[in-house]
């Protein structure tokens, strides 16, 4: 199994860091996908109250429950902290959207435990295997 479909079917509570409140935003596409196949969206905007229905926190640390999976929708020089945040909130995964690179953080990520991809689109991957998320009904 790919580390990609392995995060997705192990999942339920995915973090999304810069998502957008704005409908045509890439970020809020693969949201409100992912919201509407059975995961639980906490989205990451300090600008925002809520976006999708949900509370929306300033930073990772502010989220008060536990969250599988970090989906990363920022630039990639600000990879680094949240890898940080991540790590202290005790994430499994970190994924970093298409055009999201940094080596650097992937690599600490991976050694502190972490499950990660890098420059690959979490709505793509999901329908790779089906779109289907069979953590919901297991």
């Amino acid at each position: 199994m790919s580390t990609e479909e392995e995060i997705l079917k192990s999942s339920r509570v995915i973090a999304v860091v810069g998502l957008s409140p704005k409908p045509d935003r890439p970020s809020h596409g693969v949201a409100s996908y992912l919201k509407e196949h059975g995961y639980r969206i906490i989205p990451v905007n300090p600008q925002q109250r809520e976006i999708l229905g949900e509370p929306s926190y300033p930073d990772l640390g502010s989220i008060p429950q536990p969250v599988d999976v970090i989906d990363v929708f920022r630039r990639s020089e600000e990879v680094p902290a949240i890898v940080e945040e991540a790590i202290k909130i005790g994430a499994k995964a970190v994924w970093l959207q298409e055009g999201v690179i940094n080596e650097r953080a992937a690599t600490r990520a991976k050694e502190a435990g972490l499950l990660v991809v890098m420059d690959k689109c979490m709505f793509k991957e999901h329908q790779k295997w089906g779109g289907q998320n069979e953590s919901i009904s297991d």
